[in-house]
């Protein structure tokens, strides 16, 4: 086991394409960190620079003390599991476990007693005389696991190896994979788009965004604080709801106003402003502001009401989901998006009538789509963020 550390790398190919951007990172002994962003992001390339798989155009690549930029992948002594599996078909599950032992010449009967050991780690014992065509997509990804467990590597690299599952199936893995790489302590760098995946598997979540690393922090840190606009509308499902509001400060008293015609207000208590300090620099100001669907509510309990119009209502049997319209500026897709606008993503976010977010509600609320509603906001959980870069206000 190592620890794997990423000094200022840069990768740019020979068409000029810069896809990662001066990405510093480490990746401590026996940590599961995760990789996330959206698809081109350069999360899977910075994977694949580790792997050796792609050449390291600028910085330093080191596993434990070595540097490794110009090392062979087969010498880095890491082990990837991929998203397609890579099984060979004409091999049965020990053969297909065992295969990169035999390629190294190690002898056959620490071969066999390796391949039983990881077999009944992962529940295949029973299985080892099956070709991979017998077996479901679970089945074969443990034995894509199985393989790269028995090399015993310092390092693991996984790119989106639940991607090709069901949903039932993904979440099943998930936990395997969790309590296997616990189990045995190895260094994992995990690639995935699912911001669901990161946040249950990871000890560290390192998000990233047209090449560049945005934040890096445990799930609950990521969620509870978010760097920037983008971290806060990525990362949480159902996403953040953000939207302008003009932000006016009168001593410890401060109001939020909303709305084209500045209809609605949410007051923020004096415990806000000792949260974030940083607030008091943009009186007068419009800022952006983002609240979690969670923090949300139908009955007001004294909190500040927003007056919002639903349009759409999911039940999903534990809650409600009620997707809303509220007067209000949204956020532009440059400070949120993860790279070329996309007019359906433009669209969820708002129109000129104003913003769409999302409220998480109990399963017995009685609320229909069509209705306005009156919701109450739980003020001292607010996120704010410039305008002008999307950096969280704080200090």
């Amino acid at each position: 086991m190592a620890e794997v550390t990423l000094e200022n790398i840069e990768k740019v190919y020979d068409n000029g394409f810069h896809a990662i951007k001066d990405l510093s990172l480490s990746i401590s002994d026996g940590e599961f960190l995760v990789l996330v962003g959206p698809s081109g992001c350069g999360k899977t390339t910075a994977l694949r620079m580790i792997a050796g798989l792609e050449q390291i155009t600028a910085g330093d690549l080191r596993i434990g003390e070595k540097i490794v930029n110009n090392v062979n992948p087969r010498d880095r002594d890491i082990a990837m599991v991929f998203q397609s599996y890579a099984l060979y078909p004409h091999l049965n599950v020990g053969s297909n476990i065992g295969f990169g032992l035999e390629l190294r010449k190690v002898a056959k009967d620490k071969v066999r007693d390796s391949v039983s050991s990881v077999a009944r780690t992962l529940d295949l014992t029973t299985m080892l005389n099956r070709k991979p065509k017998q077996l479901s997509g679970g089945q074969r990804q443990r034995v894509a696991m199985g393989r790269a467990i028995v090399r015993e590597p310092e390092v693991f690299l996984m790119d989106e190896p639940l991607s090709n599952l069901d949903a039932k199936l993904r979440v099943q893995m998930r936990a395997e994979i969790s309590t296997l790489q616990r189990r045995l302590g190895t260094t994992t760098i995990y690639v995935t788009h699912d911001q669901i995946e990161a946040m249950t598997m990871g000890d560290r979540v390192a998000v990233m965004r047209l090449g560049e690393l945005q934040q890096v922090d445990s799930p609950t840190e990521l969620y509870q604080n978010p760097a920037n606009i983008f971290v806060a509308g990525f990362i949480g499902t159902p996403p953040m709801t953000m939207f302008h509001a003009h932000f006016a400060l009168e001593g410890d008293a401060a109001t939020l106003t909303i709305g084209k015609a500045a209809s609605q207000q949410i007051a923020l208590p004096s415990v806000v402003l000792a949260r974030r300090p940083g607030l008091r620099q943009f009186n007068g100001q419009d800022i952006v502001v983002g609240v979690r669907s969670e923090d949300l509510y139908l009955e007001t309990d004294g909190k500040s009401p927003i007056v919002v119009e639903s349009e759409l209502v999911e039940s999903l049997g534990s809650s409600k989901h009620v997707h809303f319209l509220i007067d209000a500026m949204p956020v532009s897709e440059d400070l949120l998006g993860g790279g070329v606008p996309d007019p359906e993503d433009i669209a969820r976010l708002g129109t000129d009538d104003g913003t769409r977010g999302v409220a998480a509600l109990g399963p017995r609320a009685q609320v229909r789509a069509g209705e306005r509603l009156t919701l109450g906001v739980d003020s001292e959980q607010l996120h704010f963020f410039s305008p002008e870069t999307g950096i969280a206000i704080r200090d």
